[in-house]
């Protein structure tokens, strides 16, 4: 039982930021030329915009739910290939670069 809520989960966070980084970050920077702010203020400005979009929600629901379904494939090497790999390395990536945001925010000088 508790592999199932691990898988959920995983498939979840891999389903959102994967949708995040496909039209999301498009959607973002595209609209980066219209604002004032510049570097990351802009980028978190137009993902705030993205994440409020009825795309990116359809899309993230339908990425969770292709991982959780792969997650439940009986052939296991299907199940690694469609299910392990990819949700681990987006989920890997995802939180390293959270992770770098973070620290960059907390390292740079306030003015």
């Amino acid at each position: 039982m508790p592999l199932f809520y691990a898988r959920s989960i995983l498939s979840g966070i891999a389903g959102v930021i994967l949708a995040i980084v496909g039209p999301g970050l498009i959607y973002a920077l595209r609209g980066i030329s219209a604002e004032k702010a510049t570097g990351l203020a802009a980028v978190a400005g137009g993902l705030s915009g993205a994440l409020f979009s009825p795309l990116f929600w359809i899309l993230a629901v339908f990425l969770t739910l292709s991982f959780w379904s792969a997650s439940r494939l009986h052939n296991r090497a299907l199940r690694v290939f469609l299910f392990w790999i990819p949700t681990l390395f987006i989920s890997t990536i995802g939180v390293a670069i959270v992770t770098l945001m973070g620290y960059v925010y907390l390292r740079s000088p306030r003015s």
